[in-house]
């Protein structure tokens, strides 16, 4: 059951069941050549299920591929729910298993979603892969605050709903939280404090953020998808609050309004255009520079990189 899922796809609605090997390499070889959604406010989902009736489902540009289990080596000295490395592609990566983080039971028939996000490789343990759904990211609505459940959206799709994993948070659990900045750059921006819009629906993504900026010396203004991001623009653009605002940081994939999306909206915008709009993502960059660009954001960097976040917020502060 191997195949790539390197890009999304274009206008297929719901690509079928999966019922055997030669269906699933078949299916992934497909989304490979078709797919290209992102940018268009569009996503394709990878659905899975984890033994109960509840569907979940992953961004095909994390998924790297769908496996049969293969050998494992334990580990001393991991969480718990780290079942061992395994050698896939020619690369070592711990294989977790997702079920009991979930509370759930190990599958009697278990397959592995092999994923890169984060500048990292791991698989998950999954009990079923049913297929490949395309959404409009509009119709994706942000799950219940107060529901405390690892999950950064709910879609309704024809055979119900999905709940898509916030996988940051899942690897914060079993890895633990993203090192802090050093103190050395602590205070970086001296005592004027620009106001920066963080826009992530991950709780993770914007507490790190959120550290980062505060040691640095910003303040950080925290919302959770674009549609929000978008909104308080316009009124803060209106109000004259929009003065005090240097830079925007966004999330790629969200709820409501993707930052593709948001992007290209404060571009257009003659009140927001002058903006600076920096990318934050968890995916590879192997996809989405020409996409960055496209848009015309003005800067792209990888997640979970306090150093990295904190470079580019202050050159960033500094063109402006």
């Amino acid at each position: 059951m191997k195949g790539r899922l390197e890009n999304a796809g274009r206008d297929a609605q719901v690509i079928g069941a999966v019922a055997d090997r030669r269906a699933m390499s078949a299916l992934l070889d497909r989304i490979d050549e078709q797919t290209r959604l992102a940018g268009h406010n569009r996503l394709a989902l990878l659905i899975f299920g984890l033994g109960d009736a509840v569907r979940y489902a992953v961004n095909v540009f994390k998924v790297l591929e769908v496996t049969p289990p293969s050998t494992l080596t334990p580990v001393a000295g991991v969480h718990p729910l780290v079942q061992g490395l395994a050698e896939l592609r020619g690369q070592l990566m711990p294989v977790i298993a997702l079920p009991q983080l979930l509370g759930g039971s190990p599958p009697v028939h278990p397959q592995w979603v092999v994923t890169e996000f984060n500048g990292r490789r791991q698989a998950f343990i999954v009990a079923n892969v049913e297929r490949i759904v395309h959404v409009d990211v509009a119709k994706l609505q942000a799950p219940d605050a107060q529901s405390g459940e690892a999950i950064t959206g709910l879609v309704e799709t024809p055979q119900g709903w999905l709940k898509l994993l916030d996988f940051e948070h899942v690897l914060a659990r079993i890895i633990g939280e993203p090192p802090e900045l050093p103190d050395a750059w602590r205070g970086r921006l001296g005592d004027h404090a620009p106001e920066v819009l963080v826009v992530d629906d991950s709780s993770v993504a914007r507490g790190q953020m959120q550290r980062t900026l505060t040691a640095l010396g910003a303040q950080p203004i925290l919302l959770n998808d674009g549609a929000q991001a978008l909104a308080w623009l316009l009124q803060a653009s209106e109000s004259g609050r929009l003065a005090r605002v240097k830079l925007v940081i966004s999330d790629l994939e969200m709820p409501q309004l993707d930052g593709y999306a948001l992007t290209a909206r404060i571009k257009e915008h003659p009140r927001l255009k002058h903006l600076r709009v920096l990318l934050h993502s968890s995916l590879s960059g192997r996809f989405n520079a020409d996409l960055v660009a496209k848009v015309g954001a003005d800067r792209f960097v990888p997640k979970f990189s306090s150093e990295a976040l904190a470079n580019a917020v202050l050159e960033d502060l500094s063109a402006v």
